[in-house]
Order: structure tokens, then sequence, then C-alpha cells
């Protein structure tokens, strides 16, 4: 079975429907839920793909305020030297671009938050992940810190006009995603109870906000669950190249 390591840094954002797809694509998950005291193992070895997910915590914290990010960023770092199939969201696409190099800081336009497109840039139709997807897709968004500089040789895959750097690459198979793919509705609900300050930042309130997510779900999964369906290809190719 092709083992993929999937770290979650908060109980608040699983794999939900994104660990679903990639279970179907024939994949073995190996969660690691850190929020609920789980350890990271010291090393990518037997792991074919790598996903690591979103969570309140900021990119800009230091060891001291979130150590559970210490381990996780090591992982990413090795991913990149090793160009292991990784997909990094959210939180973990901020965290793969300090890793790689570039800069994260405090969005300077404020939290995004709910429903969104983003729009795919000229170099997505060069990439095997991106290329089918459409022009501009239905994305949900939950984020109040920015990628601020991809790293160094980073493709930029997508982007919309509040925040540049949606969707990049490193390498060959090194994805970070700034929007989300994976929610159920009942997340962003919880995201928006506990967030005033993200719903401060909307045009709409709550009610509006969860409203329209929930309308776009049925889209986003049309569009991301055969974008999940690629990657695991990209983690089955690495795992045949290991046998």
């Amino acid at each position: 079975m092709t083992r993929l390591l999937v770290v979650v840094p908060s109980e608040t954002d699983p794999p939900a429907r994104l660990g679903s797809w990639l279970r179907t694509a024939g994949l073995d998950l190996d969660e690691r839920h850190l929020g609920a005291g789980d350890e990271l193992p010291a090393g990518l070895d037997g792991y074919d793909g790598l996903v690591l997910l979103g969570g309140p915590q900021s990119s800009t914290d230091d060891a001291a305020t979130s150590p559970e990010l210490v381990g996780v960023r090591a992982l990413l770092g090795q991913a990149l030297a090793a160009d292991l199939p990784t997909l990094a969201i959210c939180l973990g696409a901020q965290l793969l671009a300090q890793v790689g190099g570039g800069r994260t800081r405090v969005g300077v336009d404020g939290p995004e938050v709910g429903a969104t497109l983003v729009a795919k840039r000229d170099a997505a139709d060069a990439d095997p992940l991106f290329r089918p997807l459409p022009l501009s897709p239905d994305v949900i968004q939950w984020h109040h810190d920015e990628i601020s500089e991809l790293p160094p040789g980073a493709t930029l895959l997508a982007g919309n006009p509040h925040y540049p750097h949606q969707a990049y690459r490193v390498g060959r198979h090194v994805y970070g995603l700034q929007f989300h793919i994976e929610t159920t509705p009942e997340m962003v609900r919880a995201w928006a109870a506990s967030d005033p300050v993200g719903i401060a930042a909307s045009p709409h309130d709550l009610e509006t906000v969860c409203l329209r997510a929930e309308a776009v779900h049925p889209d986003v999964e049309e569009v991301w669950e055969p974008f999940a369906g690629r990657f695991a290809e990209l983690v089955r190719a690495r795992a045949r190249q290991a046998a």
C-alpha cells in the first residue's frame, strides 16, 4: 500500500473530504493529529508523500509559542530536499514558503475568509495537477497571514486580486495551497463562530459567510476531488520508483 503521511496541526482542520478522496484514490493515510497529542515521525523514510493541513497557529509563531510546528518545519525541509510529493494547505503552505526560503507576514489587507475564486496563472497550463482545473475554480479561504514572497525558484500557479500567492510549486512535486479544498460546511461554520476578527473583515455577516460557503461546496468537490486523485498518482509514482 502506498503510504501518505498526513500532518494535522489542529483538530479544527482535519483532512475531512480530502482524506476521503485520497483514500478512495488508493492511498494509505498515516494521520498524525498534533492537537490530540500524536507525535511526528523523525523523518519521511517509508512514506511516499506528505500532506500538511492548517490551523489557527500563525506562520510567524516562534518555537515557544507553537512548539508543535518545529517538527513540522523539519519534515517540510526533508520533503523539499527529496522533492517528495507534498500538498501543504493554508498554514501548511505558509510554513512551506518559509522553509523554502520565502516569507510570510500578517496579511496587509486583513483576513481573507469564506467562499471565493482563485485564477490560474500561465504556468498552470504546464503543471500536471493544475492544468485540468477550470480557469477560476471555487475555493474556501480562511487565513490571517499571507505569503509575501515565494521561495526562490518557485512556480506561481494561482492567485487572486486580494492575495497574489494562492498556489505554487517548489521543484517538481511539492505544492502549497493558501486556500482550503478539504472543508465541510460544518468546519467553516465552526471557524466562523471562533473568528470574529475574520468575520469583521468580510463584507458579509457570519450567517451569509456560512451559507455562501455551503453553497459552493459541491463545486469545490467537483473540481478538487479529481485534483486530489492527480496528487495521489504522483504519490503512487513515487512509490513505484522506490520499490
